[in-house]
């Protein structure tokens, strides 16, 4: 048996127990988790919103350890390797518990200059930001679904709202991927030096700048029209005509939340909306997915894509409870929670 992070039903406290430890099947690995990151997407699960779970259910959804098992067939992988993969909510896989198996086609390998907590920050987080902007029409917006490094949008410019986000400061590092002249972050202002050092070339302070103003003062940093905007922010009225107002006609818009919950198309001026349903084992999604956790690690190891900044929670899996808290209540930015299950007692 291992320890795990359990939910037992809707509106219930998460609560530490015993579950077995799965076995790799297929083509997957056994993974012994070493650093566990938490995410918003837990509260709204408590709350019995997002992805349908079936109770009691272990969650989490980004994970990093040790190869400690490997399932037949599985090639390019050797026990005590260190990789980072994401979790996904079905018996075994989850990323809250010490032990969880994850089809080998989403692992990467850690590279030597990261940490386990690091990686951790890494799969929901990148994800959540590449479907809506890089993948296919129908699921993203399609600035560049085959990942072809020639593809450049220069002399562009593009907007995250909500820069400072774990999911922010990936869209930013992408768009600079994409070769974005002007990038645009609007975040707090004490983000500013890190977000810069990611990619961003102009920070918009969110305490000196107004979602209604916002328009208006972009057009002081930049006369070129934004045809391209993320925003990582969860879906409001306010923030929807905030980001319409500073989207260009035939422009497109990314964003944080899954397609059920997105903002419409602004149809008449060619404005269309991607929200992201951040899971590569959706079979629709797999064809991008795939390619993307091929392209991912390369990406990490050559500092390309670099991780969150953590924060480290002490006391293991019993620390989820608090800090799912305190990223409900609002209390965590520019940062990522991270325990480490091992610690567990």
């Amino acid at each position: 048996m291992q320890k795990a992070v359990v939910l037992k039903a809707v509106n219930t406290p998460l609560v530490v127990s015993d579950v077995p430890i799965p076995k790799p099947a297929y083509g997957e690995i056994l993974v012994k988790v070493r650093a566990a990151a938490l995410n918003p997407y837990e509260f709204h699960l408590q709350s019995g919103a997002g992805f349908p779970l079936s109770y009691p259910a272990v969650l989490g959804v980004d994970a990093a350890g040790d190869v400690e098992e490997l399932g037949e067939t599985v090639q390019g992988f050797a026990k005590g390797d260190p990789v980072f993969f994401p979790g996904e909510l079905m018996k075994g896989h989850e990323a809250f518990q010490q032990y969880a198996v994850v089809p080998v086609w989403t692992v990467g390998k850690i590279p030597s200059h990261l940490s386990y907590a690091e990686a951790s920050s890494i799969p929901l987080a990148f994800t959540t930001a590449a479907f809506p902007l890089l993948a296919k029409n129908a699921i993203g917006a399609g600035l560049n679904p085959s990942l072809d490094p020639k593809v450049k949008f220069s002399g562009q410019a593009a907007l995250v709202i909500g820069g400072g986000s774990s999911v922010g400061q990936f869209a930013i590092q992408i768009l600079k991927i994409l070769g974005f002249s002007t990038i645009i972050a609007y975040a707090s202002g004490k983000h500013t030096d890190y977000l810069i050092s990611l990619g961003a070339t102009h920070i918009v302070d969110r305490a000196n700048v107004s979602f209604g103003a916002l328009s208006d003062y972009l057009k002081g940093i930049t006369s070129t029209p934004i045809k391209t905007i993320y925003v990582a922010y969860v879906s409001s009225p306010e923030v929807q005509a905030a980001a319409f107002a500073c989207l260009a006609p035939n422009g497109v818009m990314g964003t944080a939340v899954p397609p059920f919950f997105k903002y419409p198309d602004d149809k008449p001026t060619g404005k269309r909306v991607f929200g992201s349903a951040a899971s590569v084992h959706i079979p629709q999604h797999r064809e991008f997915g795939a390619l993307m956790w091929k392209i991912l690690p390369q990406w990490v190891q050559d500092g390309v894509i670099k991780p969150n900044r953590v924060e480290i929670l002490p006391g293991g899996l019993n620390a989820v409870p608090g800090g799912v808290k305190r990223l409900q209540n609002g209390d965590v930015s520019g940062v990522k929670l991270v325990v480490n299950p091992q610690e567990t007692e």
